[in-house]
């Protein structure tokens, strides 16, 4: 049975960075986005958030660093701080479920956006004050915007998958009245 659950557990953190390699394949590929147009959705950062929230022994943060560090490195943005900032987030979220009760998913969509906001922001002011080359501020909060209304895709991408919420966090127990 540990043998069991070992291997379901090494083949969750397959699927992620499976997952994470296809959707970074999928933005390599040379479509062509009309100039001025709407920027895509960042469905990686919301496939993790979910999954985070779902599942966390599934993605340790290793692995999360390893797959974000490869996504900058592979859609040229600068090499570990979207990574960082995304490992942060996803602390927090995993921090939140081992303390608290479920969130409905309106609530869970508004906790991920909040991250994804304060992340994106972070990101625009530290490339703003290293003066790298970075988007227009409206650029950013463009992205930002859809990559928050995108967010139900991969999360019911993952209930399709058959990775869903657990009930409680681990350590809660449930009392029932007697």
């Amino acid at each position: 049975m540990a043998r069991s659950r070992g291997l379901r557990l090494w083949l969750a953190h397959a699927a992620y960075a499976g997952a994470a390699l296809g959707l970074m394949a999928v933005l390599l590929m040379p479509l062509w986005i009309p100039p001025g147009g709407l920027p895509g959705p960042d469905l990686l950062t919301g496939l993790t958030f979910a999954w985070v929230l779902r599942r966390p022994e599934q993605v340790p943060v290793l692995l999360i660093a390893a797959v974000m560090l490869t996504a900058d490195l592979m859609l040229q943005r600068p090499p570990g701080l979207w990574a960082a900032l995304a490992l942060a987030a996803s602390e927090v979220l995993r921090s939140r479920r081992r303390t608290a009760r479920p969130l409905s998913f309106a609530m869970e969509w508004a906790l991920v956006a909040l991250l994804i906001s304060a992340m994106a922001l972070a990101d625009w002011v530290l490339l703003t004050v290293t003066l790298a080359s970075h988007a227009p501020l409206a650029h950013m909060l463009a992205a930002t915007a859809v990559t928050i209304a995108a967010y139900p895709l991969p999360a019911l991408a993952l209930r399709l998958a058959g990775i869903r919420r657990l009930d409680y966090p681990q350590g809660v127990i449930r009392r029932t009245r007697t």
